[in-house]
């Protein structure tokens, strides 16, 4: 029996492939399957099965396309309704895999068709339960996601969770390996850990969630304190479900290189976003006017699909070299509209005497000299809520990075303040800054190295109680 994780850190996101005998299943696939087609050919293993846990809300999985390249069918779980051929298995339902069982447990709460798949190994012991977003690492899934035409609440979904839970998960004997769909930084629970795998004995020891003493104090763990979903997530689960254009085809498109006179052409349409890829450091040192940038060095996917329109076409700007890693990614959450790439990069647009816009970037002391003898500096804060709580400049206003997708987001600044734009380390407030400028708003500058280097201030007064800015 072998088993291997493939982790994906950008989107915290974790699949596996399994195989014993010569015959192999994959669970939860990303979008671009090569990984798994390269491990079953190493492994000289026929991918027989493909398992989803449920619809996925924050990628697109690869399972429509590993169907089509390998044969093998794709199961889900009781209650599913696709728009695909699949197999809709029964709760308690086996697989035999070579010299091994995978046996289904229904547990619905985060959807209504998430669903367990539990390892039994040679011997026919429990060996791993492969748990989706039923259970995390010292989490729980969210119960919020309720899909188009259920009506049912988050409490509902919750109660729900807590019975599948009960009665499927923690009965498991304490050994059982837990192998959950995501890690630290995932949006698809509050709280969870930093390993990517468990067992049943230190969740049960350990995970809040089931720790709660009765149904009703467990609803209240798991509902309180629950960010809003990324926008992308109603969009993603949707396409997991009709299903989507394949891979090869969206390469296809995103993959064609637009020389400068075809790229300015490209930009005048109203339907094009122009995205910028590249290193933070490089792009506030110039970049097209009017890009929007998210970095390939950060949770890009995840960005990109909080941030950008699914209804215009990408024109991007990246590092040579990385176009296709770019519209991967782009495509593992959903985005299948590309206008092409710059040829050439940035480079090409600079060596053409276009007009260049920059961000100017500046250090937290340079804030420190300047807050005493500026009235008009404004210290816009663009870290999540719960950060902002903890600490912050004295007197800075929080816009949340996800909300500068609203216009009105910024209707409280004037145009004659001094605006210094930070975040946590420097990443998401280059991508704040390219989003203001977009919307007009030039009087800015970029504190580098964010709250990380401005608690190193000591110049710098900080304050915890919290000024939203509204």
């Amino acid at each position: 029996m072998y088993i291997q994780q493939l982790y994906t850190g950008c989107l915290s996101e974790a699949a596996y492939f399994i195989e014993s005998n010569g015959e192999a299943a994959v669970i939860d696939p990303l979008r671009d399957i090569e990984a798994y087609l390269q491990l079953a050919a190493e492994r000289k293993a026929t991918i027989k099965y493909i398992f989803e846990t449920h619809f996925h809300a924050d990628f697109v999985s690869g399972h429509i396309d590993l169907a089509s390249a390998t044969g093998a069918p794709i199961i889900y779980g009781p209650d599913t309704k696709a728009n695909f051929p699949v197999h809709v298995s029964k709760d308690g339902e086996q697989f035999k895999l070579g010299d091994i069982t995978i046996e289904v447990l229904h547990t619905p709460g985060h959807t209504l068709e998430s669903t367990c798949y539990l390892l039994k190994d040679e011997k026919g012991k429990d060996h791993a339960v492969f748990t989706g977003d039923t259970l995390f690492v010292g989490d729980v899934g969210r119960p919020d996601l309720s899909q188009q035409g259920e009506v049912l609440t988050m409490q509902d979904l919750a109660g729900m969770l807590y019975e599948s839970l009960r009665q499927k998960i923690v009965p498991l004997a304490d050994d059982v390996i837990v192998y959950p769909a995501h890690g630290a930084g995932s949006s698809c629970g509050k709280n969870l850990g930093p390993n990517t795998y468990s067992t049943i004995g230190d969740e049960k020891e350990t995970n809040y969630a089931l720790l709660a003493k009765s149904k009703e104090e467990f609803i209240k763990a798991v509902t309180d304190g629950l960010a809003t979903p990324p926008l992308y997530f109603p969009i993603n689960a949707e396409i997991n479900k009709t299903g989507y254009e394949s891979l090869d085809a969206v390469l296809e498109k995103g993959l064609h290189a637009l020389d400068i006179e075809a790229f300015k052409a490209a930009m005048q349409r109203d339907d094009v976003v122009i995205l910028d890829t590249r290193n933070a450091d490089i792009f506030t040192q110039g970049f097209v006017p009017g890009s929007i940038f998210i970095g390939l060095e950060g949770r890009f996917a995840e960005w990109a699909g909080s941030l950008l329109p699914f209804d215009k076409d990408l024109l991007l700007v990246t590092e040579p070299g990385t176009e296709r890693e770019t519209v991967v990614r782009l495509a593992r959450v959903g985005f299948e509209r590309f206008a092409g790439y710059l040829e050439g990069s940035f480079d090409t647009w600079k060596n053409s005497g276009e007009t260049v816009d920059l961000i100017i970037d500046v250090e937290p002391d340079e804030l420190a000299m300047d807050l005493p003898f500026d009235d008009r500096i404004v210290v816009v804060d663009v870290r999540k809520e719960p950060e902002f709580v903890e600490g912050h400049v004295a007197g800075a206003v929080n816009i949340p990075l996800s909300d500068l997708t609203d216009p009105g987001s910024m209707a409280n600044i004037d145009d004659n303040d001094n605006l210094y734009v930070h975040c946590g380390g420097g990443y998401r407030s280059v991508i704040a800054c390219s989003m203001m400028k977009r919307q007009g708003i030039h009087n800015l500058r970029n504190i580098a190295g964010g709250w990380a280097k401005i608690v190193e201030e000591d110049r710098i007064e900080r304050e915890k109680s919290k000024e939203v800015l509204n």
